[in-house]
């Protein structure tokens, strides 16, 4: 773990590592300041307070925002109780329906999710919800500095919120960007993905927080799209040739994209091409999704 300043009162929480690994931001004006998300349990959520306690002497943490309702991101906020807790509303039904209880039963049932999820401390985690929500684009004031929400699902999630900071030309994108590792698409559609990817190349800030890997700027996110159009390209012609969902993912060479982290996600991503080319497809969830990960990492 790693605290990095940025420019113009923005810091960033890093985590290097897989599944669970999330980075965390922190944006600090006159007296107060903002954290965008948590980590993945109590204990990590408590040692980045203690790294950013610098940076928020005398600014002390009065609102945090969940960029989405992925355990990752939110799992810590207990220690933030006292904290005006912001959320885009999907996210927040998200949050209220995979708890901790919840992920603890898919850890003890699916293998690849032990593997991915079993090293934290989930059953230390007391469910601390939203206090505030919003639809579209919340704008707000911290210590002087401008401060833009906006949700950009469904895309990763339901709901996917970028923090911009303009003055400082600099973005929390929470899980629409993934630094040197394969995104996943939980919610999708794949397409607003790739909306969400121009929204934020038009923000024209030089400085993006990733919601996973080393902060980066703009060409992360033109790397993001090139996925993502690859995906949809090499699964949209398998699911015209009738290739089952399975097998199309098993014939994809992932070629430029080989290189990237947790390339298993691969599966939910073709999954979801194919859902949006046939609704009538059931979605993957719980420990089908993880099984179907887990074959493609064996």
């Amino acid at each position: 773990m790693s605290h990095q300043a940025l420019r113009g009162g923005c810091h960033a929480w890093l985590q290097p590592g897989g599944w669970g690994s999330s980075n965390a931001g922190l944006i600090t004006g006159r007296g107060e300041s903002l954290l965008v998300d948590t980590l993945m349990d109590v204990r990590l959520t408590r040692d980045m307070l203690a790294g950013l306690a610098d940076a928020t002497a005398g600014r002390p943490i009065g609102r945090l925002v969940n960029t989405h309702g992925n355990p990752d991101h939110w799992f810590g906020n207990q220690l933030l109780a006292g904290a005006e807790i912001i959320a885009a509303e999907a996210a927040a039904r998200e949050m209220r329906a995979v708890g901790p209880d919840v992920v603890l039963a898919l850890c003890a049932e699916e293998p690849f999710a032990r593997k991915a999820f079993g090293r934290f401390a989930l059953d230390e985690v007391e469910p601390t919800y939203p206090n505030r929500t919003f639809d579209g684009r919340l704008d707000l004031d911290v210590g002087g500095m401008a401060v833009r929400l906006i949700d950009v699902g469904p895309a990763h999630t339901e709901a996917d919120v970028v923090v911009h900071v303009p003055e400082a030309r600099t973005v929390f994108a929470g899980d629409i960007v993934f630094a040197g590792s394969t995104p996943v698409v939980w919610s999708g559609p794949v397409g607003n993905w790739l909306k969400a990817c121009r929204l934020l190349l038009d923000l024209d800030a030089d400085t993006i927080v990733p919601g996973h890997g080393p902060v980066c700027g703009p060409e992360t996110v033109r790397a993001t799209e090139r996925y993502f159009e690859f995906v949809l390209d090499q699964a949209g012609r398998r699911f015209l040739a009738g290739m089952p969902v399975a097998d199309a993912v098993a014939d994809i060479d992932l070629g430029p994209f080989a290189g990237l982290g947790e390339p298993e996600r691969l599966a939910l991503n073709v999954h979801a091409v194919y859902r949006e080319l046939d609704p009538a497809l059931p979605p993957l969830v719980g420990p089908q999704a993880f099984a179907c990960m887990g074959k493609e990492s064996e």
